[in-house]
């Protein structure tokens, strides 16, 4: 039989990986309502916490995200009164992301859910690092081996 080298999708590495995803997601759903925010703007605000005023190109980056994907994100939350683009003074090309005070003050709001993660996951720290270390591992690989 031609499919006996396949393995069944409980022994796909790309499964196991999608439905962690997918819980995940679940996961933090409640969670980021109550904040009204989807799962990628409390990406964004993550990084925009850690840094202000960075370049829309540069959340894109850290996020892996395109302009077509990024511009659409950061209009809402603008729309919301929750961040605010300008062009940047040295490079007008160049678009950057400030937070506004309701921007900032989300982020006390937002501090319990990586305790709820951790909390949720069961694992220690040391295990939660090593398997983060290990998932970015794999997506570099991964990355690394796309077909140019």
């Amino acid at each position: 039989m031609a499919q006996d080298w396949m393995p069944t999708i409980d022994k796909m590495l790309c499964f196991a990986v999608y439905s962690a995803s997918h819980a995940f997601t679940r996961f933090y759903k409640p969670r980021l309502d109550a904040l009204d925010l989807t799962y990628p703007q409390y990406l964004a605000f993550l990084v925009l916490w850690e840094k202000d005023n960075l370049t829309v190109k540069a959340l894109g980056e850290k996020l892996f995200l395109d302009s077509g994907t990024i511009t659409p994100l950061i209009k809402r939350l603008e729309g919301r009164g929750l961040v605010t683009r300008h062009r940047d003074d040295e490079d007008e090309r160049q678009v950057r992301l400030r937070l506004t005070d309701a921007g900032r003050a989300l982020e006390k709001q937002a501090m319990a859910i990586p305790l709820a993660v951790i909390e949720g996951t069961g694992l220690g720290l040391n295990e939660e690092h090593a398997l983060r270390a290990q998932l970015r591992m794999l997506r570099d690989r991964l990355d690394a081996a796309l077909p140019e």
